[in-house]
């Protein structure tokens, strides 16, 4: 995700966001992969550190204050996805956020299957064996 947006940026900085959007939707649906990608927290936040770094080291921060408070990885992650776009609107451009709003909906989506998981408390831990 970073290196799609920092060459598009460098070419044609308007096309960044695009490159961003790209990035992050061809890592969750890859042509050869049959459309079936990841779940794009890292691409997220690759596309995060090219657009708005400083807003990338809000998400690592709060990523890893959950971890370590819940041992939730998908916690963590949902968590950091919703405080993203509103950092973004508070300290970057609305454009930014609202391509975040997009993607961190996306990245819900994503999730589904992991927030049913810990609603019924079965959601695998960090660290737990087995």
């Amino acid at each position: 995700g970073t290196a799609a947006v920092l060459i598009a940026g460098y070419f044609a900085p308007d096309l960044a966001i695009w490159a961003g959007l790209g990035a992050f939707l061809g890592h969750l649906f890859p042509v050869w992969l049959g459309f079936k990608g990841g779940k794009g927290v890292a691409t997220y936040l690759g596309v995060l550190i090219g657009l708005a770094w400083q807003v990338a080291l809000i998400f690592a921060v709060v990523w890893l204050v959950m971890a370590f408070l819940f041992r939730y990885s998908s916690l963590a992650a949902l968590t950091a996805a919703v405080i993203v776009p509103i950092a973004l609107y508070v300290l970057s451009t609305p454009q930014i956020a609202g391509l975040f709003v997009v993607m961190s909906v996306i990245v819900f989506i994503k999730h589904r299957e992991n927030i049913s998981r810990l609603l019924a408390g079965t959601e695998g831990k960090i660290g737990a064996k087995g």
